[in-house]
């Protein structure tokens, strides 16, 4: 693999970081993941957007403008050919003598790789994914994509201890999101995602899903969801770039809905897979 790092591209072996870095003593930087199929990445401007956000809420100088990025990230996909692939860029505030405060004259850490994306389990589109209900201990600033992701870390091996794929994430008695994706439910019919504020990310494939879903007409609203609402749903969702949309089918060792993905999810499921094809075709 070819890394870009601190503009160089070099061999995986040859990527040194300073053990001084603020993102390993602080974890002190952000960080964004942009699904790639076909050699196009999805959405690229709205995940360039999301990153640039990141940034100016931590005070981090963003290194390059969006056309700056575009042409590192065409340049490190050209250097790591492959199928559907996954970008990862993380950014963090530098190499300074470890003091809270912000240091004075250092430039980012700028570092970008490719990973690959697994081809979907026939098993999990047939038959969904079990998740648990988990305390969301994370910090109240989610919206901002930043590499400090312990409590993260924590839930989502919770939720493995327990035998199911994901956490959703509970604070104050409303359900916020995965430990790594957002969260939809459908209620009588009707597709319901969090509203956007500071205790979840504002997911790109979220948005993406909301469009689908507007496009096609089917109904769709922002509206907070109570913890009991999850034993009640229809369907549960899970969305994220490169798990795409997880149909939630067992909760807490419960079965949601039938205990199979539902038809809503199919439908969605169905355009978003369109909407691939078509970002390959390049249309």
């Amino acid at each position: 693999m070819i890394i870009y790092l601190n503009g160089e591209f070099v061999p995986e072996a040859q990527a040194q970081v300073s053990v001084f870095d603020r993102g390993f003593l602080f974890g002190d930087g952000v960080y964004e993941v942009i699904p790639v199929f076909g050699g196009r990445p999805l959405q690229l401007a709205a995940h360039l957007a999301r990153l640039a956000r990141s940034l100016a809420e931590v005070r981090i100088h963003n290194p390059h403008d969006p056309s700056g990025w575009e042409s590192l990230l065409a340049t490190l996909l050209e250097k790591n050919p492959g199928g559907d692939r996954s970008l990862y860029i993380q950014v963090t505030r530098g190499v300074a003598r470890r003091d809270h405060a912000f240091p004075v004259g250092v430039q980012p850490t700028v570092f970008a790789m490719v990973n690959p994306i697994a081809p979907q389990n026939p098993a999990v589109l047939e038959q969904g994914v079990a998740a648990v209900v988990v305390d969301d201990h994370r910090w109240s600033r989610c919206d901002i994509k930043a590499i400090t992701l312990l409590p993260n870390v924590l839930a989502r091996q919770e939720a493995l201890d327990a035998g199911a794929t994901e956490a959703i994430l509970i604070r104050q008695g409303l359900a916020t999101e995965g430990a790594a994706s957002n969260l939809f439910v459908v209620g009588d019919g009707v597709i319901i995602t969090p509203p956007k504020d500071r205790s979840l990310l504002p997911g790109i494939t979220r948005d993406l899903v909301m469009e689908l879903a507007q496009d096609a007409g089917l109904p769709l609203m922002e509206s907070t969801i109570p913890e009991q609402s999850l034993q009640m749903a229809e369907e549960i969702w899970l969305t994220s770039s490169t798990r795409e949309i997880l149909p939630v089918t067992r909760l807490d060792g419960r079965p949601v809905g039938t205990g199979l993905p539902g038809p809503v999810w199919r439908r969605i499921h169905g355009l978003y897979q369109d909407y691939k094809a078509r970002l390959r075709e390049g249309a």
